[in-house]
């Protein structure tokens, strides 16, 4: 079943301005994203179902009339039963699993986040005469810094990316030279663009053009960006270009990056590709660990070779330059580091 068509099949189990509001709302954005808010807008239905409107039997049956009801202490009462509740699920089999949901800070805002999002859209279309959502607190976030990789683990990460014949055996070996081009084009344009994995996992064959050493991708929202090529990376993109259209096997023939089944690379299977070469050159960090941080430390780079923090803006495809100021304040850290090591407490002496 394609993610599409589960997507279509579980919001059919939901309202229809529901339905209407995830495909207008989120219009461009991945099926992930749209299944991830819907699931969260079918948790507060089944909050609602359970301790406000009991005699609702199925979320099907909720109407914008019943969200003009939701108060703001229904709506706080939610946030509280977020952070451990309990579920009741059918199995293929027929069997009911209740298992216990447990949401961080960061999981509560997320969910209130997709239904404020619902409410706002009732609001501007007419369907509820206010927004009670705006009143809303979101949980206070202590952020955490996650680092990039340094100057020696990204030397060290190519080094096995490129010479893994040094470093692995048996089967992973085998794995490993089945794919070597592969992902060696793949994490050396990701260290070497900062785009995400989604969308290098999305590219297609007729998204890479060597006329113009460049390559298109489709950033969140929809919009699409041409992304130029680093030398390096334009020259590993041709090498494994050349073995994938001779690829008979290929059951994606426009998929630029392929798994070992001949289907499109998943974001789950780059990294876990991506943790094997992690722990084959001693990266034990698991937030360096994850492609992100391949992401992350582009950006670093960049900034630390003075390139002007809206340019990194624009290649990291991001809408709102707070976000990465974020990486500026990665950067800056080595920055202290070198500062205060040279600082020297005696002061300067005079002669």
């Amino acid at each position: 079943m394609s993610k599409y068509t589960k997507l279509t099949n579980f919001l059919s189990q939901l309202p229809d301005f529901v339905f209407d509001y995830i495909e207008l709302a989120y219009n461009g954005e991945s099926v992930n994203t749209q299944i991830g808010y819907s699931i969260d807008i079918k948790i507060f239905l089944n909050f609602l179902r359970q301790f406000k409107f009991k005699d609702i039997t199925s979320n099907e049956q909720f109407t914008p009339a019943h969200m003009e009801q939701v108060t703001l202490r229904d709506l706080n009462a939610f946030q509280a039963y977020l952070r451990e509740y309990e579920t009741d699920e059918i199995n293929i089999n027929g069997q009911h699993i209740k298992r216990v949901r447990r949401n961080s800070p960061y999981g509560i805002n997320r969910k209130m986040s997709g239904i404020r999002g619902l409410f706002g859209y009732l609001y501007k279309n007419d369907l509820i005469t206010q927004n009670i959502t705006d009143k809303v607190d979101f949980k206070k976030i202590h952020q955490k810094m996650k680092r990039p990789l340094s100057a020696q683990e990204t030397v060290e990460l190519i080094n096995v990316i490129y010479e893994g014949e040094s470093y692995f055996t048996g089967r992973d070996l085998a794995e490993y030279k089945n794919h070597k081009q592969r992902d060696i084009a793949l994490f050396t344009a990701y260290l070497g663009t900062g785009c995400r994995v989604s969308e290098l996992v999305n590219l297609d064959i007729n998204d890479v053009s060597f006329d113009t050493s460049s390559f298109i991708v489709t950033r969140k929202g929809g919009d699409e960006q041409e992304i130029f090529m680093p030398v390096q990376v334009e020259n590993e993109l041709f090498a494994y270009m050349e073995e994938r259209l001779k690829n008979e096997n290929a059951k994606d023939k426009k998929a630029l990056f392929l798994s070992r089944l001949g289907t499109r690379m998943t974001a789950q299977s780059v990294e876990k590709t991506l943790k094997k070469y992690c722990a084959a050159a001693g990266i034990t960090d698991p937030d360096k660990t994850r492609p992100h941080a391949l992401r992350r430390t582009f950006a670093c780079n960049m900034i630390a070779d003075g390139v002007d923090i809206k340019m990194v803006a624009e290649l990291m495809g991001h809408k709102n330059i707070e976000v990465t100021h974020r990486y500026y304040t990665q950067y800056a850290v080595q920055e202290r580091k070198r500062v205060m090591r040279q600082f020297d407490i005696m002061g300067k002496q005079d002669d």
